[in-house]
Parts: C-alpha cells; sequence; structure tokens
C-alpha cells in the first residue's frame, strides 16, 4: 500500500469508524503527514520501523515541547496499528518507543474574588467609546456586553470546555427536565454528551442575552446559542481573546483564560467539598486519574478532609 491510500483509508477510518471530530483527524493526518515528509526518499509504510519511530522523534525534538512530541508519537501509534490491522504490517514499530516525559504542568486558577471580577466586568465595566455613539449602535454595545456577560457566567458555571460552549446551540439549555436548568453537552471530547446543572446567575445572564435575539418572544431551538456581530456561531478564538478583554477590564490580576475559567470551576467545587467523582463527571473526564491531575487540592481542603475523616485527627 503507497502513502496516498494509506493516509486516506486511514482518515476514512477516524472519521466513520472511530468517530472523531474534524479537528482531532486533521491533526492525527498531519502528524502522519510529517512522518512521511522526514523519511528517507522511497520509504513506503510497509517498512516502517522502529528506528523510523525513533528517527521522527530525534527530528522533532529540540523544537517541539514534551507534551507535542507525546501527542504526535499517539497519532503514530494509532497508524502503525491501524496498519498492522490491514495486514501491511507485522507489528506497531511504535508500541516499544518510550516518548519524552512530560512536566505535569497545570493551568493556575483564578481565586474567587478574581473569578467574581471577570464574570461581573461586562455589567460593571464603564463604556469608554473613542467616539459618540448613535443610540442604534449604543443598543448594540449593550447586546454585546449581554453576550459576553452570558458566556463568562456559562464557562464560570459550567467549567465547559470553550469548544463545547461554541458548539451549543439554545436547544441545549433545558429548563424543565430536572426542574433546574441543565446544559446538555453534545459534543464533549470523543463524540461523548453530559448535562451539567446551570447556577442562578448564568442562566439569568443567558436569559437576558436571549431577550435580545428573541423574534415574536423566541428563539429558534436550532440556532448558536453564542452569536458574533454578524449572526455566526461564536469561534473558540473569538472566545479567547473576549475573556482575555474582559479580564483586562474587570482589573483581573492573573491571566484569564476559558480553560483557566474551566480549572477555576472544578478547584473552587473541590475547596468546597464537592468529591472528585462529582467533579469528575461534570468535566466530561473519562477517568478519575485525569480529574486528580487537573484540579488543585489546596492546603485547607485536605486538612479539613483529613479532620473530618481520620479517626484518631483530634485526639
Amino acid at each position: 500500500m503507497d502513502w496516498e491510500p494509506a493516509i486516506a483509508t486511514f482518515r476514512d477510518y477516524l472519521q466513520v469508524e472511530r468517530g472523531y471530530s474534524p479537528r482531532t483527524v486533521t491533526s492525527y493526518v498531519r502528524d502522519v503527514e510529517e512522518l512521511r515528509r522526514n523519511l528517507p526518499p522511497g520509504s513506503t509504510p510497509a517498512r516502517l520501523s522502529v528506528t523510523s519511530v525513533r528517527s521522527q522523534l530525534a527530528a522533532l525534538s529540540g523544537r517541539n515541547q514534551a507534551a507535542t512530541i507525546g501527542r504526535k508519537l499517539s497519532s503514530l501509534r494509532a497508524f502503525f496499528r491501524f496498519l498492522a490491522r490491514r495486514g501491511v504490517l507485522e507489528g506497531n514499530p511504535a508500541q516499544a518507543v518510550r516518548g519524552p516525559r512530560k512536566k505535569k504542568g497545570l493551568p493556575r486558577a483564578l481565586d474567587v474574588d478574581d473569578a467574581f471580577r471577570l464574570v461581573e466586568a461586562p455589567a460593571r465595566a464603564p463604556i469608554t467609546p473613542r467616539r459618540r455613539l448613535s443610540q442604534r449602535e449604543l443598543v448594540r454595545h449593550h447586546d454585546l456586553r449581554r453576550r459576553d456577560a452570558a458566556l463568562l457566567e456559562l464557562l464560570y458555571s459550567t467549567g465547559l470546555r470553550v469548544s463545547e460552549a461554541c458548539a451549543l446551540v439554545v436547544g441545549d439549555i433545558d429548563r424543565q427536565r430536572y426542574g433546574t436548568p441543565m446544559v446538555l453537552v453534545r459534543h464533549g471530547k470523543g463524540g461523548k454528551s453530559r448535562e451539567v446543572p446551570l447556577g442562578g446567575a448564568a442562566e439569568r445572564a443567558l436569559a437576558a442575552y436571549l431577550g435580545t435575539r428573541a423574534v415574536d418572544g423566541k428563539v429558534a431551538e436550532s440556532a448558536p446559542l453564542f452569536c458574533n456581530g454578524d449572526g455566526d456561531r461564536l469561534s473558540v478564538r473569538s472566545v479567547q481573546r473576549l475573556v482575555r478583554a474582559w479580564s483586562t477590564r474587570g482589573g483581573v490580576a492573573a491571566r484569564a483564560t476559558p480553560h483557566s475559567m474551566r480549572h477555576s470551576f472544578a478547584t473552587h467545587l473541590l475547596d468546597a467539598g464537592v468529591d472528585l467523582r462529582s467533579i469528575q463527571e461534570l468535566l466530561g473526564h473519562a477517568s478519575l486519574s485525569s480529574t486528580q491531575i487537573y484540579t488543585k487540592v489546596s492546603l485547607d481542603h485536605l486538612m479539613s478532609v483529613y479532620d473530618a475523616a481520620h479517626p484518631r485527627a483530634r485526639r
């Protein structure tokens, strides 16, 4: 099998059989194409070996971080495993190759005061236009502020990944099913779905925002939940810029990103005594180990759990 049909079939396998998102498929295929470019002329998929893999890792080192190299190695393992199942290779030459050790760095969680400053910034920050706004422009400005307030409140209230928040439609907000507002995440990592409670502040902010978009009192259930000024779905990059901008205007000292808001959501719940299993479900983690790495357990929380649970802690 030559490279073109091998890669094309691998792409179809990832899309159809594995059900990966277009972004994930693109990443896998790009890593395989990079391997192909770094191989000697005339190399074919059937001639791939452990040496091929190690040469690729050597080519990546120095200009890629350990986490990036590890991800690319994972892509190659998937490709080789696919070729082995098709009978192109006798085994997986990447299976025994160890990737570089990753640093277990964590995003910094905002403290509660900074989290409040951030989500309240669209309502509290003064309007400082460079020129006098017309009445129509002023209304549009306030509508966008309501959108940003709803977006920030939802990110902090639910801990959604930024891609999950951008993929929401209006109908994903369910106010009736459990007697409390819920967010249905249909496009979670790995194609998994989950339901996450929506806090009161986030519900009110969303209601105010959707009121600006209502026609005859309604917004189409299939419409994107968060839209840009042209009415199109808000992009991940736009959300990242908005969080950064409101962080500055809100006087937040720490560097705020959508991911740090997710981390703040998990950390603040943990500090309040919520168990890891519940946080795992809310975050949509496949394994508890991911949650343990993701959340920063405060010393105060650890001591309170110890004092409450250990039979000789207070003797």
